[in-house]
């Protein structure tokens, strides 16, 4: 073996040792999760990669629990109608950027962009006053229109930036054979636009899916919370006992959808992120 070959040979080794080491940190937390969820509480603080003991009792026990159920219902909901207002909002906005020609379009976008940046927390106190003046506090309306205000500029960019690479020409003869706005949104546009709403669509159900901040500030009672704040508030047999079984049972059962989704999706998710990348 020349010296040329053992270098390749060994780049190639390290290349791969730094692929499975980068799987295994990203894999590992979602392996332990599984494993607790099946570990019995006695078993728990066993130093063990496989359990030598396995239960259903922690999954038995979160969906012998009402508000868990209650708040998974209110979970689905909200993420639902979020993803609908955002794509019917996103949609018609990133006609009138990316179609439109008017002045300060540019702008636009920019503050659309730069609002998108603000963190959570540095709105949460003037939201919680605009959602108390609405009288949404401990209402499902209220975490949809907060996490509707967060989704949106995302979905906005990201519709704005494909709406512009459709053809000019698809645009022309709808308005040629007398379309309206609306119509040529709904039936030339739409059509074609399916790889970036799905990308989009499922961003915003993600994200309104995990969110805990507003979800913990905006909802007070048991049948109104979403499902990571039912986590965070699960109770062990005392207070000083952090039920990590029936927790980590919990994380998989909200976990399991979102995977499932991104598997079933993934091919139009990388096309509806990489649509304008480059101009044809």
């Amino acid at each position: 073996m020349t010296s040329h070959q053992f270098s390749k040979l060994t780049v190639r080794l390290g290349f791969w040792l730094l692929v499975a080491l980068v799987v295994v940190m990203a894999v590992f937390p979602f392996y332990y999760a599984i494993k607790t969820s099946f570990t019995p509480s006695g078993d728990l603080f066993r130093v063990e990669l496989w359990p030598t003991r396995t239960t259903l009792a922690n999954y038995l026990q979160i969906f012998s629990q009402r508000s868990f159920l209650q708040a998974i219902f209110n979970s689905v909901v909200v993420a639902t109608s979020v993803v609908f207002i955002a794509l019917l909002l996103g949609i018609t906005a990133s006609y009138a950027l990316g179609r439109v020609r008017f002045r300060g379009r540019t702008t636009v976008l920019l503050v659309i962009l730069g609002v998108s940046m603000f963190p959570q927390v540095a709105v949460l106190s003037g939201l919680f006053e605009v959602i108390r003046a609405l009288n949404l506090y401990n209402n499902p309306g209220g975490l949809i229109l907060s996490y509707t205000i967060f989704t949106l500029p995302f979905t906005v960019w990201v519709l704005t930036t494909f709406m512009r690479q459709l053809p000019m020409e698809l645009e022309e003869a709808a308005i040629m054979d007398g379309a309206t706005p609306w119509v040529t949104i709904t039936k030339v546009f739409l059509p074609l636009m399916w790889p970036a709403m799905a990308t989009t669509g499922l961003l915003a159900f993600i994200a309104a899916w995990n969110e805990f901040l507003f979800a913990l500030t905006f909802t007070l009672t048991d049948s109104q919370r979403t499902v990571p704040v039912a986590i965070a508030l699960l109770s062990g047999g005392s207070a000083y006992e952090l039920p990590w079984g029936p927790i980590m049972a919990a994380s998989v059962v909200v976990t399991v959808p979102l995977v499932i989704l991104v598997i079933i999706f993934q091919r139009r998710i990388v096309s509806g992120l990489t649509a304008g990348a480059v101009k044809g």
